[in-house]
């Protein structure tokens, strides 16, 4: 059994404890097989009634409360989660599975996976849901930009999941030949992009309509980061979001 990054995962069966340091991840398990959870982050804010042990950020995971967890298994991210605490809970003798995730496709079989192979689980309704909406990218109809942070200005780039979330929702994502996945910017350079219209979301930056729409001259628009940058469950409500997106 092996991850999304080729590492070996040693589980002996079906994980039945589980630790999640990645959000999004916490959310579709929470979603499919609640029972299962018993550690999650401090970030992981889906389901709003998600009662589970908290191990500190994803960042800085608290590795001593993980292993009194006694996990089977531990689910972390290659963006998201420090190679670092990864190294040193795989040492201590825990099974940590890994996903890489850039694109639409990658996290439709990373989770499919996932709940196939660590889980022992069928695809739930809403992992099908996802696949079928996604299967066929939109025709482009406009062009956007997506800030995620200022001081410094920071936009989606690529490759990234959300750019081409963007893409196959028909929404051109004028950054994207920016340099890195990240890329640091001015408002200037976001406004002379030529995008039709800025999607200003709440996470990890909370743009609200006074910081933000006053910094830029191209139109705004307030959206929710979770449906831009969390796959899981949030892929059905995402498609529904970005099909009504206009200037």
């Amino acid at each position: 059994m092996r991850d999304d990054l080729g590492h070996a995962v040693p589980l002996a069966g079906a994980a039945s404890r589980v630790v999640s340091l990645v959000p999004s991840l916490t959310e579709a398990i929470a979603a499919s097989a609640p029972d299962v959870l018993v550690g999650a982050t401090d970030w992981c804010t889906h389901p709003a009634d998600l009662s589970v042990t908290r191990v500190r950020g994803t960042k800085n995971p608290d590795l001593a409360a993980i292993r009194a967890l006694t996990p089977d298994l531990v689910v972390a991210n290659q963006e998201e989660n420090r190679e670092l605490d990864v190294r040193r809970l795989r040492d201590s003798g825990v099974a940590v599975w890994v996903t890489r995730i850039e694109t639409v496709e990658e996290s439709i079989d990373s989770m499919s996976r996932l709940f196939s192979l660590a889980l022992g689980l069928p695809e739930p309704p809403w992992l099908v849901s996802a696949r079928s909406l996604w299967s066929e990218p939109a025709a482009p109809r406009l062009r956007v930009a997506v800030p995620i942070w200022r001081d410094p200005w920071m936009v989606v780039g690529s490759p990234t999941y959300t750019d081409d979330l963007l893409a196959r929702a028909g929404l051109v994502n004028v950054m994207a030949p920016g340099d890195g996945r990240y890329p640091t910017v001015t408002p200037d350079a976001i406004d002379d992009a030529g995008a039709d219209v800025v999607l200003l979301p709440d996470e990890p930056y909370v743009f609200t309509d006074s910081d933000g729409p006053e910094a830029l001259r191209t139109p705004t628009r307030l959206v929710s980061g979770r449906l831009l940058t969390w796959y899981g469950p949030a892929m059905v409500e995402a498609h529904e979001m970005l099909a009504t997106v206009q200037p």
